[in-house]
């Protein structure tokens, strides 16, 4: 609100300023008086998108691929040196930050997505951008369409990891926790309510555990009243007070139907995608199998462990100590043959492998190892968990759960019973999965115990 930007030779250069709340109006008159001539309070449009866009949030949730029991944590920068996304230098969090998400927050509690202000995309240009964050992105992370996308992704959030933009600012009117990564209050004006929550607002100990810190801001938020009310003076007002004005700008009767605000459209469908190697932990008690899985070892699970590798990594040297290789995609792409026949070339190809894992659906795969060949996992059409989870769960089953007979000892053919059932506890919840050889027809009420 300073003269400089506001005014061009005493007077100021546009017909009306958009103000969203008698707040800005009461410092303009401090800052700059000439320019109170030229404002409006219209209340904030932008805002009133996401508030209408509220009731939608599990849709913008599952556009993401955010599962059942999963959090959704939005990281966030503004566009200045000292955001979260930073000028690189010795201040800069975000290089550090970001392989620490990935390894100390479990892959399947945590969905993780970027919203990197416009003028970063630019200044950098998109390239640059994806170059930087590969690492993230093979971990999971997705990078949010900065003009179309950012308001549903926030919407869907359950934390905000950000620094003093307005994104952060936004979070904390929808009664989102923020947690700031990047305060920068110098470059605030500290009568704004802005600055105000930056006071506020818990930090981000850069070299604390990021678990603890995220659950402890989940556990004890609760909403700050000046967000929600210094956003905007007329919650879902702004299309009206806004068209009044631009009519009245060109002297021209308003028309007769009620001014709308587009909705916020349903993003496309993003889930993320893992080909980063993943450590594996997993505790076996009878059936049931608890599993962990992170971009480094995993906290809260002992006993079992072991590698998981997606087929496109980025390094071929991941697949030759892998004990457990995936790929994804449908299961009649030409490309690699059948799931079965994909399975069988990457034991062929990796002798250190156990298990080869084709996802072909929401809640199924194609498995083959070494000793029982070819089997199908299924937890149903109702489950929500990562497929390539019960894959895991499996292996970890086979290594150190109650022993399976051998293939000799039950012939993989079509008509044989099903070798086991598992109950697989992962993200908070529990999935019952059939284990069949191709053909094989589950029963249903029988997935309570390994079976042969």
């Amino acid at each position: 609100m300073s003269r400089e930007w506001l005014l061009a030779e005493g007077e100021p250069f546009v017909d009306g300023l958009v103000l969203s709340h008698p707040e800005q109006l009461a410092r303009l008159r401090r800052a700059c008086p000439e320019a109170e001539k030229a404002a409006v309070l219209a209340g904030d449009p932008c805002f009133d998108r996401m508030l209408a866009g509220r009731p939608y949030r599990e849709r913008f949730r599952r556009a993401l691929g955010v599962r059942r029991g999963q959090r959704l944590v939005v990281l966030n920068s503004t566009w200045n040196p000292e955001g979260l996304f930073g000028n690189g230098g010795d201040q800069d969090l975000l290089p550090s930050l970001l392989p620490r998400l990935a390894a100390e927050l479990p892959a399947d509690d945590y969905r993780l997505a970027a919203v990197l202000h416009p003028n970063i995309w630019y200044g950098h240009g998109p390239g640059q951008i994806r170059v930087w964050l590969d690492r993230a992105r093979r971990g999971g992370l997705t990078l949010i369409d900065p003009v179309h996308a950012w308001r549903q992704a926030l919407l869907a959030a359950d934390a905000v990891v950000g620094d003093f933009g307005a994104v952060s600012y936004y979070a904390a009117a929808l009664g989102i926790p923020v947690l700031l990564a990047a305060a920068g209050e110098e470059k605030l004006d500290p009568e704004a309510p802005l600055a105000a929550f930056v006071r506020q607002a818990p930090r981000l100990d850069p070299y604390g555990p990021l678990p603890g810190q995220l659950a402890e801001l989940l556990a004890r938020h609760r909403p700050f009243a000046g967000p929600a009310e210094f956003t905007s003076s007329a919650p879902g007002a702004s299309a009206a007070l806004l068209r009044q004005h631009f009519y009245t700008l060109m002297d021209l009767a308003e028309p007769a139907a009620p001014a709308r605000l587009e909705p916020l459209p349903l993003p496309p469908y993003e889930p993320p995608r893992r080909t980063g190697p993943l450590d594996v932990r997993a505790r076996v008690r009878g059936a049931e199998v608890v599993i962990e899985r992170a971009q480094g070892h995993p906290y809260g699970a002992g006993g079992e462990t072991h590698r998981a590798v997606h087929e496109d990594t980025v390094d071929p040297a991941d697949l030759a100590t892998a004990d457990v290789i995936l790929r994804d995609g449908p299961p009649d792409d030409p490309r690699f043959g059948s799931p079965e026949e994909w399975a069988a070339e990457v034991l062929d190809r990796y002798p250190h492998c156990s298990l080869a894992a084709y996802v072909s659906g929401p809640d199924r795969c194609t498995v083959r190892t070494r000793d029982l060949g070819v089997l199908r996992l299924s937890a149903g059409s109702g489950a929500d968990a990562d497929p390539a989870v019960y894959a895991s769960a499996l292996h970890a089953w086979l290594v150190w759960g109650t022993a399976v007979p051998s293939r000799d000892a039950v012939p993989p053919r079509v008509g044989t019973a099903v070798p086991t059932a598992l109950r697989v506890r992962v993200a908070g919840g529990v999935h019952a999965v059939e284990v069949a050889r191709p053909g094989c027809v589950a029963r249903p009420g029988r997935g309570d115990s390994p079976v042969p």
